[in-house]
């Protein structure tokens, strides 16, 4: 299907079918939302597929029962983990070594590896780190201060930072939902949800947050799309310079 079609076809359906549908296809799809990019290439999430009935029927209540909860055939959740970000950063540079050694002219693996050592044996732990705020508001302060005399990244707050995680698990949520629309299935992004309750219920660890959960099915004829499609024109939102 013509990216098109597919970005045409997609809806965020409200009512789904009785008609079951196959774990292995959405798996293949949440497969495929690993290759959304990611800050940093930190990958800092997780996504929970759903398929026990029991399970399903408590999330949804969790969603307050809204009907496309209620009707999913599946659901995934999808989990933000920055508490992992020392574990990631030390798979991404692991992975990175070796990457540049099989990729990079010999005379430059010395370089390469240790900004890469650097970057993400130092620089990710510390953008990353948590502590009540205190650590981001010395990353606040730091950032203020070479700014004054070059190009320095501002948002770098415990708040910040977080809003980065969040965004990249999006990016990979988003894969996920165009690849089960090119496999003929229907989602529903739903960020209307108690998060306490689903965290209790995937019995989730403090550090994890959850960033939305996708209801899965085949939509229903005649009760799954709310009619037409509303987008602003795009001239209100298109800006070029």
């Amino acid at each position: 299907m013509p990216l098109q079609n597919l970005l045409e076809h997609r809806r965020s359906v409200r009512h789904y079918a009785d008609t079951p549908i196959d774990p292995e296809t959405v798996r293949r799809c949440l497969k495929m939302a690993q290759l959304a990019p990611s800050s940093s290439n930190m990958q800092l999430y997780e996504f929970y597929h759903i398929t026990d009935p029991a399970v399903l029927k408590r999330l949804a209540e969790a969603c307050f029962n809204q009907q496309a909860a209620a009707t999913a055939q599946q659901m995934v959740v999808f989990v933000t983990r920055q508490d992992l970000f020392a574990e990631r950063a030390r798979a991404v540079l692991e992975f990175e070594r070796g990457n540049i050694r099989r990729n990079s002219p010999p005379e430059k693996h010395a370089k390469r590896i240790a900004a890469s050592e650097g970057y993400y044996g130092k620089l990710m732990p510390f953008l990353y780190a948590r502590c009540f705020g205190l650590i981001g508001g010395l990353r606040w302060l730091i950032s203020r201060s070479i700014g004054l005399f070059r190009p320095m990244q501002r948002e770098v707050t415990e708040a910040d930072v977080r809003t980065v995680v969040h965004k990249s698990c999006a990016l990979a949520a988003q894969t996920f939902m165009l690849a089960m629309a090119e496999n003929g299935l229907d989602t529903c992004p739903m960020e209307g949800l108690d998060s306490r309750r689903v965290k209790r219920i995937l019995n989730l660890p403090r550090g994890a947050q959850i960033n939305m959960i996708a209801a899965c099915g085949i939509r229903k004829q005649g009760h799954g799309i709310w009619g037409e499609r509303f987008r602003l024109p795009f001239d209100e939102v298109y800006r070029r310079i």
